[in-house]
């Protein structure tokens, strides 16, 4: 039977590249799966995998996950309750952390303690770097350590783009990082939680790698 994935509507913008990533990560690897975009709790319910992407502003993705009924408490039941497998990307990684900072200071799903916060890139010569950062960058992490990165080397390059990053306060929540005038955590995970700061669905093979990769994850 096909796993079942649900991909979350937090009406923050058009969801169909990230549902066609997902179909082509299922079909180039032979998993079975059906990849739904949702707005439903009972949907959520019914899954077997969830997934929450994002764009534009913390504040702006947090009030309309909260004016879907039902959604975050079922969020709540399937993905820290059940264990059912979850992947944050972009915004809705940033989501997972206590709170962002963003157009005010807004509570996050509080699921991997941290803090969004504006970033404030250097350069070697000490001006300030553009944001948002937007473009291919380095991923830097220890091979084998999590299951998400599988067939991905330190080095492979996916697409960013934000002006905010995720500040976690217990290191081991950071599975990969990049560098834009300092260190930006780019890959979070705790227990059946993963989250991507870039945008792995236009991230090319790399980024179908680690789609495949979380349709295969049992953790």
């Amino acid at each position: 039977m096909a796993q079942r994935v649900a991909v979350v509507d937090p009406g923050s913008g058009n969801l169909a590249s990230v549902v066609r990533a997902f179909e082509k990560a299922a079909l180039d690897n032979e998993i079975e799966a059906t990849v739904r975009v949702v707005t439903a709790a009972a949907d959520l319910r019914a899954a077997d995998r969830i997934v929450l992407p994002g764009q534009g502003a913390f504040a702006a993705c947090r009030r309309g996950l909260d004016a879907l009924p039902g959604v975050v408490d079922a969020l709540e039941e399937r993905v820290r309750g059940q264990g059912v497998p979850f992947l944050g990307i972009c915004v809705g990684m940033q989501l997972m952390a206590t709170r962002g900072l963003e157009h005010g200071e807004t509570p996050g799903l509080g699921w991997i303690p941290g803090t969004v916060a504006a970033m404030d890139p250097k350069g070697p010569d000490g001006l300030p770097l553009p944001l948002p950062q937007m473009g291919w960058n380095a991923l830097s992490f220890e091979a084998g350590f999590h299951p998400m990165l599988d067939g991905v080397k330190p080095g492979d390059q996916v697409y960013f783009v934000h002006s905010f990053a995720f500040e976690a306060e217990e290191a081991e929540d950071v599975v990969a990082t990049t560098d834009y005038g300092g260190q930006v955590t780019a890959v979070i995970a705790r227990g059946n939680l993963a989250g991507l700061q870039f945008h792995v669905e236009k991230s090319g093979p790399i980024g179908l790698r680690m789609l495949a990769n979380f349709l295969r994850w049992e953790p």
